[in-house]
């Protein structure tokens, strides 16, 4: 709102307020006006930034929360921090980072430079996501066929060597997926299934709830045989061969794997830390800018301005908004009547109307990330 008699007009929203809600000052810099014509078309491009930003923050939160390992779920906040404040803390301590953005530049420029600056680290989110994603998506394949019933997943962890013939020209010996319930048929007739298949056989490999592993030693040129009348009594015969030195490949991929991604994790949480914190520091300073640009626009100039933050009480937001339109009714006639929107400018209805300049700062993304 207008700045009108200093202290005593923060006294006065402050005693108004205080029992609905946290209220602090917002500190709003003296930033370069410029032409009427161009506070207007920057209201419109610093909304589209507004949105923009705000989805690129919340995906770094997002993925941030969904990446943790389960021993660093409690650091969330700790690895949330904006200038080592939690978000609420930094909203309510805000100051304008001149460093960043010096106020000697317009408010064009100012822009183009969060712009940029948000672009970038959306362009390097998605190549650090995607090199991550993989990695993560490769080894939990490979995981998968380790723990998956006995008709996929990898058997090389269930059997051993002697459990094979191996290195013979003329035998081989396969391994067969037998229901539990019909391990009594199994037994008493694998021999049968194909011709040339050696009796006694069959070994009892391993076993879960439901299904049984067995092998069963035939000669090669009966194994396709074999599988057709296995499938049809419904044991499955595995495309199995023993081999040490592929099973010692598998090893080694599944290790390099997870080598892999433990190394990149470190680094890729660091870089998330590091740019959701940039980025909600973008965030805030695009609302300092759609805040000053807008009030120049609605109450001229001289552009001094009394800005704050405020956080309603649960179930308060309602009667806040009645004490706020209480204090500053008398600037906008049409806003304190929310039935009577006739004479309002056009630019000025892109969302809910008030006689003072608000814009909203949802944090509710952090409580929606994720279910702890």
């Amino acid at each position: 709102v207008p700045r009108e008699d200093g202290q005593q007009q923060w006294a006065r929203l402050h005693e108004n307020t205080k029992a609905l809600a946290t209220v602090a000052k917002f500190n709003l810099p003296n930033l370069k006006v410029g032409t009427l014509d161009a506070l207007m078309s920057m209201s419109d491009d610093l909304a589209k930034l507004d949105g923009y930003t705000e989805q690129v923050m919340v995906k770094l939160y997002n993925y941030l929360a969904h990446t943790l390992e389960e021993d660093d779920l409690l650091k969330l906040p700790d690895f949330t921090k904006v200038n080592n404040k939690d978000l609420k803390s930094y909203c309510y301590t805000y100051i304008w980072d001149v460093a960043k953005f010096p106020t000697k530049l317009s408010i064009k420029e100012i822009h183009d430079i969060i712009a940029k600056n948000m672009t970038k680290i959306e362009k390097d989110f998605k190549s650090k996501s995607t090199t991550f994603n993989n990695l993560k998506t490769n080894l939990i394949q490979h995981q998968k066929k380790e723990t998956g019933n006995l008709v996929t997943r990898n058997l090389a962890a269930l059997v051993k060597e002697e459990d094979f013939v191996n290195e013979s020209e003329y035998l081989v010996t396969a391994c067969v997926v037998v229901p539990k319930n019909q391990a009594k048929e199994w037994e008493n007739s694998y021999w049968k299934l194909a011709d040339f298949v050696v009796p006694h056989s069959s070994e009892l490999i391993y076993e879960e709830a439901d299904q049984l592993l067995y092998t069963a030693t035939m000669f090669k040129k009966t194994l396709e045989a074999f599988k057709h009348n296995a499938r049809e009594r419904k044991f499955i015969v595995r495309d199995f061969t023993f081999s040490r030195t592929v099973i010692e490949q598998q090893k080694l991929e599944v290790t390099n794997m997870e080598r892999a991604k433990n190394k990149a994790y470190p680094p890729l949480i660091k870089w998330l830390k590091g740019n959701f914190s940039e980025a909600f520091l973008n965030w805030t300073h695009v609302k300092a800018l759609r805040l000053f640009t807008e009030s120049v626009l609605r109450y001229g100039l001289p552009a001094t301005f009394m800005t704050a933050i405020l956080e309603p009480n649960k179930k308060s937001e309602k009667k806040l908004r009645e004490k706020l339109t209480s204090l500053y009714g008398n600037l906008d006639k049409n806003a304190a009547d929310s039935t009577d929107l006739g004479d309002i400018p056009a630019m000025f209805l892109t969302g809910d109307y008030y006689p003072y300049v608000y814009f909203d700062v949802n944090t509710a993304f952090v409580d929606n990330a994720r279910e702890f």
